[in-house]
């Protein structure tokens, strides 16, 4: 792997920006039609893509599809697919804004989830992070107020889900090379969602296949300037920017739905996304000196 820092970072905001207006049609779509429609289409191009991508990789599909742990690699794919749903259910309920505020706890969970299920060690600095992170969850959600709304959870739902996903991610990890998760959460959710498609099928109309094509398009840019980053740079180095995501899809819901902010939103965001900043900078640092006990 070549080491860019600055393209990598610069392919990992591009991405970001490309998955905000994702989002954005995703909502806009969902106005009108069934998720589970909208999100069918969306795989059935994305899966077109994940083949497209395996079978130039070295070895083609039999190397990319091989796997000693399919039943965990299915779960992955399976699982994105309907976190997907619920996401594009919650752009509907909450708006991009309040969605993407709560959503943005995930990585924590995910960090808080590997200690007891992948028995990674996280040392209390940022077990702090994670606490404070998740009261930043709170402070959004205002659970007991009366202005809490259950269709809050929506986001939270997707959160925990994503975070699921991103264990079994790690898990697969172990054994799997990152071209064979790529596959198999390709097909796995894309079987999954044309199972499911029949019951709720409902064609988009007229000059909305425009953009249910641009919701492909996007969605299968984004990925692979993902993958992209990924490849330019290390992990540790991009990942932070992944949180520009919040930034402009909160951009989307207030310039184009007129979503709103609020004291509590903005105070909430700012706790879990400087959480969430802070931790990954530990991880960084714990992976570089991992003998030091400092490090935490």
């Amino acid at each position: 792997m070549q080491d860019n820092p600055r393209r990598g970072i610069i392919l990992m905001i591009s991405a970001t920006i490309i998955f905000a207006i994702q989002d954005g049609i995703s909502r806009y779509l969902a106005e009108s039609y069934d998720i589970i429609t909208i999100v069918a289409i969306r795989y059935w191009f994305f899966v077109v893509f994940v083949c497209a991508y395996s079978a130039r990789k070295s070895g083609g599909f039999t190397q990319a599809a091989y796997t000693k742990q399919p039943w965990v690699q299915a779960g992955r794919g399976v699982l994105l697919a309907l976190q997907i749903c619920v996401a594009v259910l919650g752009f509907t309920q909450v708006g991009l804004v309040h969605f993407h505020a709560i959503f943005a706890s995930y990585p924590l969970m995910v960090m808080a989830l590997s200690v007891p299920l992948l028995k990674e060690t996280v040392g209390w600095r940022r077990w702090l992070a994670v606490g404070l992170g998740f009261a930043g969850v709170l402070v959004i959600l205002r659970p007991g107020s009366t202005l809490f709304d259950s269709t809050a959870l929506v986001p939270l739902c997707a959160a925990i889900m994503m975070a699921t996903y991103g264990i079994l991610t790690r898990y697969a990890a172990r054994q799997d090379s990152a071209e064979t998760s790529f596959f198999w959460t390709g097909v796995a959710g894309a079987l999954t969602i044309t199972l499911i498609v029949p019951f709720f099928w409902a064609p988009p109309q007229g000059q909305d296949w425009w953009w249910m094509g641009l919701l492909c398009i996007t969605g299968a840019s984004a990925h692979y300037l993902l993958i992209s980053a990924l490849n330019t740079t290390h992990a540790s180095t991009v990942q932070p920017f992944a949180y520009f995501q919040l930034v402009f899809a909160s951009t989307i819901g207030i310039v184009v739905f007129a979503d709103t902010l609020d004291r509590t939103l903005i105070i909430g965001s700012v706790m879990i996304v400087g959480s969430g900043l802070f931790a990954l900078n530990r991880e960084r640092r714990a992976k570089i000196a991992p003998s030091s006990s400092a490090v935490g």
